[in-house]
Parts: structure tokens; C-alpha cells; sequence
């Protein structure tokens, strides 16, 4: 597929729906993780607009920073640290409607109000986590996360 993306506009389920094919096929025939992950940080990012879009892969027993779209991040990230730690702890997706309510939040950047972190499983193994911030409050929902689990499914 040529590496470009038919951006609608529309609901986000909507998006969703036309954005999910298109990082199929992007991923197709591709096996470098890396290469993989920062397009659909990207493919994410160019849709949604969201503040920041990217991943954090596990190592050494801390998240450390990946492929990402957006301003400077949080380069490690310790065990339940954090929403990013918590998720990765917790092997399930989080969604905080507003990061100041969420106990031990680490403020990358003040511009985040809102946050969701989705457990990257690399062969049936937790590898890290996708952490998409808005600077919107309560900006995420179980649509975004029923797509973005479907989205990162697509790596294995």
C-alpha cells in the first residue's frame, strides 16, 4: 500500500472503521516492530489529532520510551507508575477521563487532560503499552478502546 491515509472526517467510530484497514495494510508484509509501531502512532495521530500518540516497550522491568507522535514524553517509566505503569501492571486497558483524579499520574505535560492505555502483547507476551493523550477532559471512551485493541491485535 502506499504509505498515505484517506483521512475522514465523521464520528469517531466512523474513523475508526475507515482508519483500522488502512494500518492493516500498512502493516502488511512489514516485521520490524519498531518500523510497525511508529506508523500507527502516526496513522493515529494524522486522524484523531490526538496530543500524543506512541508507545512504551518493556525493559529491563521499566517502560521505556518508544515510537510516538507528539511533544518530548517521560523517557522510562517504572512498574505501576503512573497510568502507563498501572496499565502495564494490570495487563488491562485504562481509561481516565481526567488525569489530575488519577492517583500517582505522571504529568509528561500539563497540556494532557485526558488518557487512554491499551497492553501491548507481542506473542501472547506483554511487550509494553499505547498510550494516547488528548488535551481534552474525558476524551476517550469504550469505542476507542474497542478499535485500538483491534489496531494493535494486528501485530501478532
Amino acid at each position: 500500500m502506499a504509505e498515505d491515509l484517506k483521512i475522514i472526517a465523521g464520528d469517531r467510530e466512523e474513523q475508526y472503521k475507515s482508519l483500522v484497514p488502512q494500518i492493516k495494510a500498512l502493516l502488511t508484509g512489514e516485521e520490524d516492530l519498531i518500523a510497525n509501531l511508529a506508523n500507527i502512532s502516526a496513522a493515529l495521530k494524522e486522524q484523531f489529532n490526538f496530543f500524543w500518540v506512541g508507545f512504551y516497550l518493556v525493559k529491563d522491568n521499566e517502560l521505556v520510551l518508544g515510537p510516538f507522535q507528539g511533544p518530548v514524553a517521560c523517557t522510562r517509566i517504572a512498574y505501576k507508575r503512573g497510568v502507563c505503569g498501572t496499565a502495564w501492571a494490570k495487563e488491562e486497558t485504562l481509561i481516565v477521563p481526567n488525569v489530575d483524579e488519577f492517583p500517582g499520574h505522571i504529568a509528561c505535560s500539563s497540556q494532557s487532560k485526558s488518557e487512554i492505555v491499551l497492553p501491548l502483547y507481542i506473542n501472547n507476551k506483554i511487550a509494553g503499552v499505547l498510550d494516547v493523550d488528548s488535551e481534552l477532559l474525558d476524551n476517550f471512551s469504550e469505542i476507542d478502546k474497542k478499535y485500538l485493541e483491534e489496531i494493535l491485535n494486528l501485530l501478532n
